[in-house]
């Protein structure tokens, strides 16, 4: 059973900074790509950044220049370094991952940004 287990999340004010680490396990062959994605209290999920199995990137416009994404792919893993926090940032984000032929899910995990 494959599952992507997300950490890090929590509560920072203005400014602040968090680093989201996502790990995947179970059975799969391979990690095609891997991403985060968040979604805010009435609001549809939205993407916030990827990375392909080549680190090859893509952020969203409202992330750029503060959220970094990051993989070690010997450790299954996936980051996102978020800096420069602000209040619209809160919500939860999800750690996506294409594992062979197949999509999966985090759990999610809770961000709060205080002003």
């Amino acid at each position: 059973q494959v599952q992507l287990v997300e950490s890090g999340g929590g509560s920072v004010q203005l400014g602040g900074s968090l680093r989201l680490s996502c790990v995947a396990s179970g059975m799969f062959f391979r990690i095609v790509a891997m991403g985060w994605y968040r979604q805010a209290p009435g609001k549809e999920r939205e993407l916030v950044a990827t990375i392909t199995s080549a680190e090859s990137t893509n952020y969203a416009e409202y992330v750029k220049g503060r959220f970094t994404i990051s993989s070690d792919n010997a450790k299954n893993t996936v980051y996102l370094q978020m800096n420069s926090l602000k209040p619209e940032d809160t919500a939860v984000y999800y750690c996506h991952g294409r594992l062979s032929h197949y999509d999966y899910w985090g759990q999610g995990t809770q961000v709060t940004v205080s002003s």
